[in-house]
């Protein structure tokens, strides 16, 4: 019997890998994930991708957070806003002097993917009133967890409750909702803490996630069946 897990509050995507992203009432997901989502990423000369991190895969940039970008309902033609909000006319220009990096360039996947882990993040709202309770001192708003749904859980839900879905399956409850397979959590990082649009620096959140948490904080999940989401739909775990 499926279990009603909670209904969609938001839908998130980021066009641009580590800037801010786009709310949206309904998307298509196909096996990459939601459509556009992390389509585009600011890559250096040597191949890594602009991140809050830096790996064999990623380059730290800072300032990313502070701009935003947004595709619509084309994923051929990203627009990238600075940080007062305006568009930009050539990305990659504005990128280049913004970062002071004559190096990037805004790119579009090819064969490397531009994602850190698996395709679809899922966070309860259960578990981000915890993040507001633990860290009372901080702006806590879900744009800095960057998930691509936030679900809306029954009173009484426990936080973390995430981590009870893994290795379950849940769908959409619109016709050809798509299916997600849940497999594991995100580590957080500082880009977590970082300043962004409306939100102050706040070191106290990633301090209460590792002390109760592990770093960890909400529900990774690859695509078991393409199809759409849209805001109000319930989620229901097989």
């Amino acid at each position: 019997m499926a279990e009603i897990i909670g209904v969609i509050e938001q839908l998130w995507r980021y066009p641009v890998k580590s800037t801010g992203g786009e709310r949206l009432d309904s998307v298509d997901v196909d096996e990459r994930g939601l459509a556009g989502d992390r389509l585009y990423a600011v890559r250096d000369g040597a191949g890594r991708f602009g991140s809050g991190k830096n790996t064999r895969r990623f380059r730290r940039m800072d300032g990313l957070l502070r701009l935003s970008s947004r595709l619509g309902h084309r994923l051929d033609a990203p627009e990238l806003f600075d940080p007062l909000g305006r568009p930009v006319a050539d990305p990659t220009a504005f990128l280049r002097a913004y970062l002071q990096r004559p190096d990037v360039a805004l790119a579009r996947e090819d064969a490397v993917s531009h994602f850190d882990q698996l395709p679809v993040s899922v966070l309860t709202t259960a578990s981000l009133d915890w993040v507001r309770e633990a860290a009372p001192s901080a702006v806590v708003d879900v744009r800095r967890f960057r998930p691509n749904i936030l679900l809306r859980t029954p009173p009484g839900t426990p936080p973390f409750v995430e981590d009870t879905w893994f290795g379950r399956e849940a769908r959409g409850s619109a016709r050809g909702g798509a299916r997600l397979a849940f497999a594991r959590s995100s580590e957080r990082c500082a880009m977590t803490t970082a300043a962004q649009p409306g939100l102050p620096h706040a070191p106290e959140i990633l301090k209460a996630l590792a002390q109760a948490h592990d770093n960890r904080l909400d529900a990774l999940a690859e695509i078991a069946t393409p199809g759409r989401l849209n805001v109000g739909d319930a989620l229901s775990l097989d």
